[in-house]
């Protein structure tokens, strides 16, 4: 316990939540800001995992707490709170230049590999 992680990324447009009604000013999307959430905790773990494991994202709750405009630096850090089996929890926050934009909790799960390629080859070949 105690693994942490950071990032920092850039806001830009390609990560910006476009209003479409205008008026708005462009900051950071939600769904980008999970996902680097979610990405820090991933290589975060990363490094105490088995060669023919990873690990996959089981359950995300987040506060989305500021918006962060293009230009903004948002630092994304990952601390590792609680381990239950396979089942690994993470404290995640993020953060730009000004205040805290996000806080919350992520969970991730160790796979072996094999096993989850097999599960996945199976419900294709449902379809």
């Amino acid at each position: 316990m105690g693994l942490t992680g950071e990032m920092t990324v850039e806001v830009t447009e390609e990560n910006c939540i476009n209003f479409a009604d205008g008026g708005m000013p462009a900051v950071l999307a939600t769904p980008w800001l999970v996902a680097y959430l979610e990405f820090v905790a991933r290589d975060a773990l990363s490094v105490c995992l088995d060669e023919n494991e990873r690990s996959v994202g089981a359950v995300v709750e987040i506060e989305h707490l500021a918006p962060s405009p293009i230009g903004s630096r948002v630092t994304c850090c990952a601390r590792v709170i609680h381990v239950d089996g396979p089942t690994i929890t993470f404290q995640i926050e993020a953060h730009d230049e000004i205040e805290p934009i996000a806080k919350g909790i992520h969970k991730r799960r160790v796979v072996e590999i094999g096993r989850f390629a097999r599960r996945v080859a199976k419900k294709s070949a449902q379809r």
